[in-house]
């Protein structure tokens, strides 16, 4: 079986944001796959796809601030700037944690392991909405 679909996230602030569940809901045929991949790409630049903690929001959090400290607003030699300054420190944090997650998927949910979640890392101060297209391989359950 193959199923594609382009999921829709409002606009959210700045940081990591847990989207494991916003993800499986989106997704109803995840139930009907017995064994598969599913293939996750983020349809921006400026923004970021990880797999992470998904207990505890400190971890988030604390990401978040070692990104801002490694990749400050006011570095002087980018030359990226027409957009503002954050905008090319969310393109080197989308290029340092990626925009493509591919998890397996066993018996119709997502094999994620215990503490594991998604996060969508908005890396702008103030974005807009995101798309993600969501793309299912796999066998259907027997």
């Amino acid at each position: 079986m193959w199923f594609q679909q382009e999921i829709h996230f409002p606009e959210v602030a700045r940081g990591f944001h847990l989207i494991t569940d916003d993800i499986a809901r989106a997704l109803p045929c995840l139930d009907d796959c017995h064994i598969g991949m599913l293939h996750l790409q983020l349809m921006h630049t400026s923004a970021s796809l990880t797999l992470n903690e998904n207990t505890d929001p400190d971890v988030r959090h604390d990401l978040d601030a070692f990104l801002r400290r490694l990749v400050p607003e006011d570095l002087p030699y980018f030359r990226h700037t027409l957009e503002g300054p954050d905008d090319m420190p969310a393109h080197v944090a989308a290029s340092l944690l990626g925009t493509q997650l591919t998890l397996a998927v066993r018996d119709g949910r997502l094999a994620l392991g215990t503490w594991q979640g998604i996060w969508l890392g908005e890396h702008r101060n103030q974005a807009g909405p995101r798309r993600l297209l969501a793309t299912l391989n796999g066998c259907e359950a027997r």
